[in-house]
């Protein structure tokens, strides 16, 4: 039977419109054989993932996205095959819980400045998640009326350099990593053209990455165009890293990126999925 890894997903766990249940059975009917419940610095979803996915006879690959930090920016790591009970593993996500409440706070104090009242409690009360993402005030501010996009709303508000945009200091990439191994874990660079880098910066990055720890890469992501599969290959090859293929699936609303829907792997780069026990 063909295999259909997708290695990157969201659910209501944390800024995903579908419960793990929902999620799993969705992933099931686009023919995905393997899939990665990766929410954003949290398991929670996990459990309830597994229960579903052993009816259903789909593989799931227990992971997450951490955020981290690097020299003043931002990196998502998706961590593959980890162990969910590990105790590092916990203590990171801890740390990072608390720093993703402040930032909320900070975020929605922001607002208030613009007259906009009550987005954290709001958030909050209508949410299935404590971890809030900024996608998460995108979507208030789409639904009160503030902006017409989720778009607009990081364009408007959120987005770098915007009025609520809150610089944030992860951990960093080292102690990520270091948590990712000690959970027995695969660290995977996710979407790594979307940082807007050039390739030196790139190569500074993947030079830490790879001494620390890091194993892979996304190639194909639900949102790359050829170009971008040509580069994020390119970057894989000259740093002796794995290829990872994963649509990073929010909401069934989001036409472009749909579970399973991925161009396959290129054949000259080994799959990250060799390195699953």
């Amino acid at each position: 039977m063909e295999q259909t890894y997708d290695l990157h997903s969201h659910s209501t766990a944390s800024d995903g419109e579908l419960s793990p249940e929902a999620l799993v059975l969705r992933a099931k009917d686009n023919g995905v054989s393997h899939l990665a419940l990766t929410d954003h610095d949290t398991i929670s979803g996990l459990a309830e993932a597994q229960i579903t996915a052993d009816k259903v006879d789909l593989t799931l690959i227990n992971g997450i996205e951490f955020s981290c930090s690097w020299n003043k920016k931002t990196f998502h790591i998706v961590s593959l095959n980890i162990d969910p009970s590990n105790a590092k593993l916990l203590t990171g996500i801890e740390s990072l819980q608390s720093i993703r409440t402040e930032r909320a706070k900070k975020i929605s104090q922001k607002l208030e400045k613009k007259q906009i009242m009550g987005a954290y409690e709001s958030i909050l009360a209508a949410s299935a998640t404590t971890m809030i993402t900024r996608s998460h005030f995108a979507d208030f501010l789409l639904k009160n009326n503030y902006v017409t996009t989720q778009q607009g709303a990081f364009d408007t508000y959120l987005g770098q350099g915007k009025p609520a945009f809150v610089n944030t200091e992860w951990a960093s990439l080292e102690d990520t990593l270091h948590c990712i191994k000690a959970a027995g874990g695969v660290a995977v660079l996710a979407h790594p053209m979307r940082y807007k880098m050039t390739a030196s910066w790139m190569r500074r990055f993947l030079t830490a990455f790879k001494a620390e720890g890091g194993l892979g890469m996304e190639i194909i992501t639900g949102r790359n165009n050829p170009d971008e599969v040509r580069r994020a290959l390119h970057f894989a090859k000259q740093f002796d890293l794995y290829g990872s293929v994963g649509s990073d699936f929010h909401s069934p609303k989001n036409k472009w990126v749909e579970l399973g829907r991925l161009a396959p792997l290129p054949i000259n780069i080994q799959p990250i999925w060799q390195l699953f026990h």
